[in-house]
């Protein structure tokens, strides 16, 4: 029998203004007005296919990413919540948070988004230097940036973040670094702080730019750390940073193995059952084949053999000690199973271990794929 752990819920909103040549994620350029009401009505639809997968828990945290969410009117959001709620139980504290790029931020509509239900935004500036977000593709400007974060903080939400890249192309450290003090001056309570990489099947992955090389990368890295570690922030997975008490509750059950629903356009979900089955998710990723009913693109059952690796390629993105009975609650194996594994990992130096948890070293964080590599 398994634990059944926390459930999310994760909504996609495929529409972008134009697509970034180094964005991967399922989102497609706007052509014309977007059909955000009859998306939101399929949205539900694919909703009530998927409640038979809840097993009657009650949604923690909802994440609306996409794409742009940003672009639906506040009508479309109203309607999106409030289908949510009379379907789902969802937690009277339920952190309930909305991607958001700065080009399409607007005061009435943020306040309207906020009287739907929305309580943290997550605000995709990725930089302040004109130069670097014109290359990126982005369709803001630092000052567009900046506004966005002010009237986020104005709002008085439960938190809001800021999304910010380096590594970017041709980027100098002091460039990376003034890019970190413009946005830790807007007193974020979280920020993600991602390096560029490059993917294929973008625009950069088909013509890629000249990036820093890696002890460049590095030199940004522990400064940044620095700088933010100054300024109040802690580092509690490899990307994200907050100050105490403003960790991003819908990624950290991510990370901790937790369950979540994905509906919309390519969104995934993974749903645990107490028979000891796990299954994964995945809806079809096109606006238009979505939009004529046909939601559920895969499901699949996650092999016994495959849940080490998928429990630990989650887990250790996080920087808090993993409780050991944790491993047998969510995957229902024993930890006799993966001892070998263990031992190999503690001998190499990239983990400790107690009697209650396994924390992985500086070491770990360096060579984490090597690390997880021991588990496949």
């Amino acid at each position: 029998m398994l634990q059944l752990p926390p459930l999310s819920l994760y909504i996609h909103i495929p529409w972008c203004v134009q697509k970034c040549p180094y964005c991967d994620f399922n989102s497609h350029a706007q052509k014309g007005e977007i059909p955000d009401l009859e998306y939101v009505d399929h949205l539900l639809a694919d909703l009530d296919a998927d409640l038979h997968l809840t097993s009657g828990r009650s949604i923690g945290t909802i994440f609306i990413g996409g794409g742009t969410p940003s672009l639906l009117s506040a009508q479309a959001m109203q309607k999106l919540l409030d289908g949510v709620r009379a379907r789902l139980p969802v937690n009277a504290d339920a952190e309930i948070t909305m991607e958001a790029n700065p080009g399409t931020v607007e005061a009435d509509r943020f306040n309207a988004y906020q009287q739907a239900g929305v309580n943290r935004i997550s605000i995709g500036v990725q930089s302040f230097n004109l130069e670097k977000l014109e290359r990126l593709g982005r369709i803001h400007d630092a000052e567009e940036a900046k506004r966005a974060a002010r009237l986020a903080e104005n709002l008085e939400l439960r938190s809001f973040n800021l999304d910010l890249m380096h590594g970017l192309p041709n980027q100098t450290l002091e460039e990376a670094l003034n890019d970190l003090q413009q946005a830790i001056a807007l007193s974020p309570p979280h920020l993600s702080w991602y390096q560029l990489t490059i993917e294929p099947n973008t625009l950069f992955g088909s013509r890629p730019p000249v990036l820093p090389d890696d002890d460049a990368l590095w030199d940004i890295y522990q400064r940044g750390h620095q700088l933010l570690s100054a300024a109040g922030y802690q580092q509690y997975e490899t990307s994200a940073y907050a100050k105490p008490g403003y960790q991003c509750q819908h990624n950290l059950n991510y990370w901790r193995f937790g369950d979540y629903l994905g509906i919309g356009c390519g969104a995934h979900g993974k749903l645990t059952f107490t028979d000891g089955r796990i299954l994964r998710t995945a809806k079809t990723r096109h606006p238009r084949g979505y939009m004529q009913g046909n939601y559920m693109d895969k499901q699949y059952l996650v092999v016994t053999d495959e849940l080490p690796f998928e429990f630990f390629m989650n887990r250790f993105r996080l920087l808090e000690a993993t409780p050991r009975s944790e491993f047998t609650a969510f995957t229902g194996l024993d930890e006799s199973k993966i001892r070998p594994q263990i031992e190999a990992a503690i001998e190499k130096g990239y983990l400790t271990e107690t009697e209650t948890s396994w924390q992985i070293t500086e070491k770990g964080k360096l060579f984490l794929n090597s690390l997880l590599e021991l588990f496949l």
